[in-house]
């Protein structure tokens, strides 16, 4: 039997897998992605798009047909007893897109799968991994379809394929967690009169808990909490919204679903040339809408790495740091998750209000309305405890951190614009920012010394930015863009600082002194 080979099989064409395969097979990587069903979803129920995963989007191009074809959701409001506890306004969250895009799930994976295409790839459908061997200088799996077996060597294997994956069981890594007591329910349906605004979701920490998020055409899609396992689920989910709207009442609804849910997370993401990502890696209680999103900056934050490794410019190593990194992130959200469940589900009427009053006085709190915006907005997440990361840190900006997109320049041939718009690139970005007393002779033959030593294999572009004041239409031809010197002050930028930016968004390096050779050993330790 003839062996098929492959750089990657990805296994799972869910969200993380494909912005895996895509983000290989844009940068050059061949990829096999393989899927069990035998036509996409019709209809699956994970629905808010967050802000970060915009963000991501957006590097793709994918940003507006999201927009086109979703709803804003600019707030989440809490209520209980009847009454409003607390409200996130996503005004506050820092980003570029100030809300959540409510959309159904497999309209985001049709957008993704059209630019996989796009980019020479596709979907190889029903067809199902049964078996794994691992070699020493690949992966041998075994996979089916339509009754047939047939087998492929890979370089690397990424086990996309869920919960129950079968790439996570076979490479014999363990899950870490325990399984959500209490199942869900959801449907789809339009509300009758509904008073409020469409462009927020809505919670409600009733007996039987309720959850709205907002879907095009005013309509919505219903999380609960069932009462019984043979509860009418529309009934259910009235009895809640009933003590807000009296007169309210479900139209044309669709889909109903009871299922379960776990909180676990796999004890290793990587396991030689296996790796996982997305709902292989770990799941999480669909209360705060992080499990899809997640699953996309797991793929976000693997694919360069993997790319650069199987381009051969980078060692194997360096995907050690793709569990150092997202280790963490997938322990927060589980974390989060817990609490979310447990505030849902506390019973007796001291405990709840108890929590109530709690909720109350934690929504009174501006650093705690911030806290929660960005939370939901999945701007938190910080890779400087990453082993890739290195340089100065500076409480302004510091290596891990994922940069601003809300810093202003002023490019010398596009005009006004934004930091981030330099950084949309498959490989990395380093910025060298001159302060309002940085001699420009000492900004251009720094970044001279930098051009030398830049691996165009990692590093796609150098970019000089200055704080010095300047005539209006006068420039500078070693100059790209000028910053406001306030700005580079609340930057922490007094003489001269390099940032390096990955490609996933993340700062890499911060220097403040030795740029050069800071940057030499940056490459150095990628590469090693």
């Amino acid at each position: 039997m003839a062996i098929a080979t492959t750089t990657v099989l990805v296994v799972g064409a869910g969200p993380a897998g494909l912005l895996t395969a895509a983000e290989l097979q844009r940068r050059g990587v061949e990829c096999l992605l393989i899927d069990a069903h035998e036509r996409p979803l019709d209809w699956d129920r994970a629905t808010v798009v967050h802000p970060r995963s915009l963000e991501i989007l957006d590097t793709l191009g994918l940003s507006e047909p999201l927009l086109s074809a979703g709803v804003k959701q600019r707030r989440a409001c809490i209520h209980s007893d009847g009454a409003v506890l607390g409200e996130i306004d996503l005004a506050q969250c820092g980003s570029r897109y100030p809300f959540n895009i409510g959309i159904s799930e497999e309209v985001t994976e049709a957008l993704l799968t059209s630019y996989l295409v796009q980019h020479g790839g596709t979907v190889t459908r029903a067809t199902k991994l049964v078996g794994l061997q691992a070699q020493d200088d690949g992966v041998l799996a075994t996979i089916e379809h339509a009754g047939v077996s047939s087998q492929v060597f890979a370089l690397w294997v990424v086990g996309c394929d869920g919960h129950h994956s079968t790439v996570r069981t076979l490479a014999g890594i363990e899950q870490e967690g325990h399984d959500i007591n209490q199942p869900w329910a959801v449907f789809d349906a339009g509300i009758s009169d509904w008073p409020a605004s469409f462009e927020a979701n809505y919670a409600y920490l009733d007996p039987i808990p309720v959850i709205l998020t907002a879907l095009p055409d005013q309509r919505w899609r219903v999380y609960l909490r069932p009462s019984a396992p043979e509860s009418d689920l529309v009934a259910d989910a009235l009895s809640t919204l009933h003590r807000y709207l009296p007169e309210s009442r479900f139209i044309d609804v669709s889909h109903p679903t009871r299922f379960d849910c776990q909180t676990k997370v796999a004890q290793r993401f990587r396991a030689g040339r296996v790796l996982l990502a997305g709902d292989a890696a770990h799941t999480c209680s669909p209360a705060q809408g992080h499990g899809m999103n997640s699953g996309l900056q797991d793929a976000y934050n693997l694919g360069w790495k993997l790319a650069l490794v199987c381009h051969g410019h980078c060692s194997d190593k360096l995907l050690d740091s793709y569990h150092a990194e997202r280790r963490p992130v997938a322990d927060q959200v589980m974390a989060s998750g817990d609490a979310a469940e447990s505030a849902q589900l506390v019973s007796g009427d001291k405990e709840r209000k108890d929590r109530d009053k709690a909720i109350r006085t934690a929504f009174a709190d501006p650093a705690t309305r911030h806290h929660e915006a960005v939370a939901e907005a999945e701007l938190d997440i910080d890779y400087a405890g990453s082993p890739i990361v290195m340089g100065d840190p500076h409480p302004a900006v510091w290596p891990g951190q994922r940069l601003s997109d809300q810093i202003a320049i002023r490019d010398v041939v596009g005009g006004p614009g934004r930091l981030h718009h330099y950084t949309r690139r498959r490989g990395h970005t380093a910025l060298l920012i001159g302060g309002a007393s940085t001699p420009p002779a000492e900004l251009a033959q720094t970044r001279r010394d930098m051009a030398e030593l830049a691996d165009r294999s990692i590093i796609d572009i150098v970019i000089s930015i200055t704080a010095n004041a300047v005539e209006p239409g006068a420039s500078d031809p070693h100059v790209d863009a000028y910053l406001d010197p306030a700005t580079a002050e609340k930057l922490g930028i007094t003489n001269m600082v390099l940032l390096v930016v990955r490609s996933d968004g993340h700062i890499g390096l911060r220097a403040e002194r030795g740029h050069a050779q800071a940057l030499a050993d940056y490459l150095a330790q990628l590469r090693a």
